[in-house]
């Protein structure tokens, strides 16, 4: 076990980390890793004493989300709108519908509607400058296809670091660590260009996948982002994309990517 000193019964990071140890998970870390998991362990005896941050962004306009990728629902809360903006549901979830997950081969199959509600911050159509809380529905968890990952860990995800740091995970689809918590990332940066337009700011946001694998975009042409599925700004690139990713999803791998963002 890590602790050969200790006469405590294994706990089962203890069993975990010894199976990481052995190689009878999927990945292995080297044994630097085992012993500062070792040092993590006998430090938190009498209980996990590590709190997950970096929930919450920005210091004027502040986004805060939450909700797990097979928890009930997810959702988040802006603080600093000001007050007396137009805003509706109508006005978030179209951005929530260019991201929503199922619409091509190269995205997870997870049907998820998207459905924002908004619960509070507006009234009579306008916001109130209070915070302005948002709601998502799961609706579309399979949560059972995940109990033969329960105790593995699964390459390219959080899987193993998130047990690592916290001593608890959430196995169905990595739980907090699902880009799922994404969607309201989302609905937030919706509100924001609503701002932008209330203020008259002519700021423009674009984002698009720079890289993925050994392929890169050199040359990027901003208006064809929205015309590929994978959302290069290279058509030429962006097939090339496309299908590498097809091949590996087929050989049961995955590929690293690179976004770039640009502010005008």
């Amino acid at each position: 076990e890590i602790d050969e000193q200790d006469s405590q019964e294994p706990t089962k990071r203890d069993r975990i980390a010894s199976s990481i140890a052995r190689g009878h998970c999927f990945g292995k870390i080297p044994r630097s890793g085992i012993a500062e998991f070792k040092h993590v362990a006998e430090r938190r005896r009498g209980g996990y004493d590590l709190v997950m941050s970096g929930n919450t962004f920005g210091q004027l306009f502040r986004v805060t989300t939450w909700g797990e990728s097979h928890g009930k629902a997810i959702g988040g809360v802006i603080d600093g709108c000001p007050p007396g903006i137009p805003l509706s549901e109508a006005d978030i979830q179209p951005a929530l519908d260019r991201r929503r997950p199922g619409q091509s081969k190269v995205t997870t199959a997870r049907n998820e509607e998207d459905h924002v509600e908004i619960l509070s911050g507006v009234f009579e159509g306008k916001t109130t400058g209070t915070p302005i809380s948002l709601l998502i529905h799961n609706k579309d968890q399979h949560s059972q296809d995940y109990a033969a990952l329960k105790n593995v860990y699964r390459p390219q995800h959080a899987d193993e670091t998130y047990d690592l740091k916290y001593g608890f995970r959430d196995y169905r689809g990595g739980g907090r660590s699902s880009a799922r918590e994404t969607a309201m990332r989302v609905a937030a940066g919706a509100v924001a260009q609503k701002l932008f337009a209330h203020l008259k700011l002519k700021t423009r946001v674009i984002a698009y996948s720079q890289q993925i694998g050994d392929l890169v975009v050199k040359k990027p042409n901003f208006d064809v982002i929205e015309k590929n599925p994978v959302r290069a700004a290279d058509l030429t690139v962006a097939k090339q994309m496309e299908k590498r990713i097809l091949e590996a999803k087929t050989a049961g791998n995955s590929l690293g990517g690179i976004i770039e963002v640009t502010i005008l």
